[in-house]
């Protein structure tokens, strides 16, 4: 028998068992500890097998040794102190890191710098995990969050790997670890993202991966996750490529049966499912998508629609013929004087409008947060100077040259590709510039002088074989990444064979949660809810 349970809480007593302890090394957890083994006559449990997420600091350590050692039949760390929530994506879950790192208030540095040593921590055993002892570079400007930790995680590293015998790794392997501030790209966290995942997450309320449906008039709820197949197939699709492929892979389905005619639909698909008892496993998470994939066009062809043509436009500069958006300001006035849009997207339109001209004068941005009625909300829009993304004034310098991808094909109202797109690119390509993205440490070997990732001498055709053996490209973003965001290291890594990236951050971002953190920027913080040893 086995029962997995919060040592937070009051639990009953289980002597006959042994209990395995899956713990972070903190005051708290350890104290919870040792209330289960308070005494021989009052122990919780049999035994007790301990294993640390992280490295256990020695008081914690002996305070243990003191109280229960007899009890303890085994204890060890095993620094995960992370959750890989995606075959290429890893989290902190910090995400009260974001306050602390760009709120404004000087009181809050010292949670500011436990918060920095807590991720510096974590990051190391992402690494560790992933048996790397990278380079570690960072990107310069505008602020310094990004060369802070960078700093904190190089000499932490160089720790681990001299305190673990072990390891056979002592110097650098042919890994790199990228530290970047969130201001570096604030389009892609407002724009409107039409691929599936991106979209769902945005347009739906998706909480912890659940997605609720009705389907037969019944309430059902589906875990959004790696175990099934199908949506890790669709979920970086664009919602036109996904609204096809559902319904092919129905007619794979029930090919044996002319079960449906023409068109499928949810109704014919719940009448399949009665007929055909077998198939049902088979079909229940078509059934997922193919609601998912509604729900989302439900939301997007009253409304959403004619915005993406505007924010695409804002966004690049360019309109879908590929001519110049002359003025800005014309683009922007439709969507904020289309009573259909919430302020949320007004809010959206404005931010990508800002971006695109670098800056306004303080006169623009009052009569814009007027004209909208949002002068409760103009901190979503003014605490972005918090994050060195200029607003007001307007920026003297350029903003940052953008890679040529005129001849990509993509869909008219999905022209914009995230920025970490273009670093994850050069950075295997090893165009980074030097200047802008410092080493805190030596560059290792594999990323040469010769524009590429070393291919490792002869050529290899075993795709898994090669990515064993290839060098892996670690990013971590301070502040959340966007599923866009998370998409790209997928796309980078299949198409850059030799280089496996993955990509990290405090926790993941949806455009509406992200605009309620901005908005908090300049408030007091009430609670202090994330800091170590609390």
């Amino acid at each position: 028998m086995e029962v997995v349970e919060n040592i937070y809480k009051n639990r009953e007593p289980v002597r006959q068992m042994k209990a395995l302890y899956f713990i972070s090394p903190t005051s708290k957890s350890v104290d919870c500890f040792l209330r289960d083994f308070a005494s021989k006559s009052e122990n919780k449990y049999k035994a007790a097998y301990i294993y640390f997420t992280d490295f256990c600091p020695d008081s914690l350590f002996n305070k243990i040794k003191a109280s229960c050692s007899k009890s303890i039949r085994r204890c060890k760390e095993i620094n995960i102190s992370f959750i890989p929530l995606e075959s290429q994506v890893y989290t902190l879950d910090v995400p009260d890191a974001f306050y602390y790192c760009y709120s404004p208030d000087p009181s809050n540095a010292n949670g500011k710098d436990a918060i920095m040593e807590e991720m510096a921590e974590q990051i190391v055993t992402v690494c560790a995990t992933l048996d790397e002892n990278p380079g570690v570079r960072y990107k310069s400007k505008p602020l310094d969050n990004a060369s802070k930790l960078a700093q904190l995680v190089e000499k932490k590293l160089e720790n681990y790997y001299k305190i673990d015998e072990k390891s056979l790794i002592k110097g650098k392997t042919h890994s790199q670890l990228i530290i970047i501030d969130r201001g570096f790209d604030p389009v892609s966290t407002v724009l409107h993202e039409l691929t599936f995942q991106a979209m769902a997450y945005d347009l739906l309320p998706i909480e912890n991966d659940t997605y609720k449906y009705k389907t037969d008039g019944k309430e059902k709820e589906a875990i959004l996750e790696e175990d099934d197949d199908l949506w890790v197939r669709i979920r970086h699709r664009h919602i036109a490529v996904v609204l096809e492929e559902i319904p092919k892979l129905m007619k794979e389905i029930s090919s044996t049966k002319k079960a449906t005619e023409g068109k499928t639909s949810l109704s014919a698909l719940a009448q399949l499912m009665k007929k055909m008892p077998h198939f049902r496993k088979q079909i229940t998470k078509q059934v997922v998508h193919l609601n998912l994939a509604e729900d989302c066009m439900n939301k997007f062809k009253p409304n959403i629609e004619k915005l993406c043509k505007s924010e695409q436009d804002l966004a690049l500069g360019t309109d879908a013929e590929g001519q110049k958006v002359k003025d800005s300001m014309r683009v922007l006035l439709p969507v904020l004087l289309n009573k259909n849009h919430d302020n949320y997207d007004k809010i959206r339109a404005i931010l990508l409008y800002i971006f695109s001209i670098n800056g306004t004068t303080e006169e623009n941005l009052d009569r814009l947060i007027q004209n909208v009625k949002i002068e409760n909300e103009s901190d979503m829009i003014r605490n972005w100077s918090y994050l060195g993304v200029p607003i007001v004034p307007p920026s003297q310098q350029s903003k940052p040259l953008r890679k040529d991808r005129s001849t990509e094909e993509t869909f008219q109202l999905s022209r914009w590709t995230p920025f970490i797109k273009d670093i994850l690119e050069d950075a295997i390509d090893n165009r980074l510039d030097s200047k802008e993205w410092p080493y805190c440490s030596q560059c290792p070997a594999v990323w040469n002088g010769s524009g590429a990732v070393s291919a490792r001498q002869k050529p290899r055709t075993n795709y898994l074989e090669d990515r064993k053996n290839g060098s892996k490209l670690i990013v971590f973003v301070i502040g959340g990444i966007t599923y866009s965001e998370m998409r790209c290291a997928y796309e980078v890594s299949q198409a850059h064979k030799s280089c496996e990236v993955i990509i990290g951050s405090t926790h993941i971002l949806t455009p509406r949660k992200l605009l309620d953190d901005i908005k908090m920027l300049n408030k007091p913080k009430d609670k202090v809810s994330f800091i170590k040893d609390e």
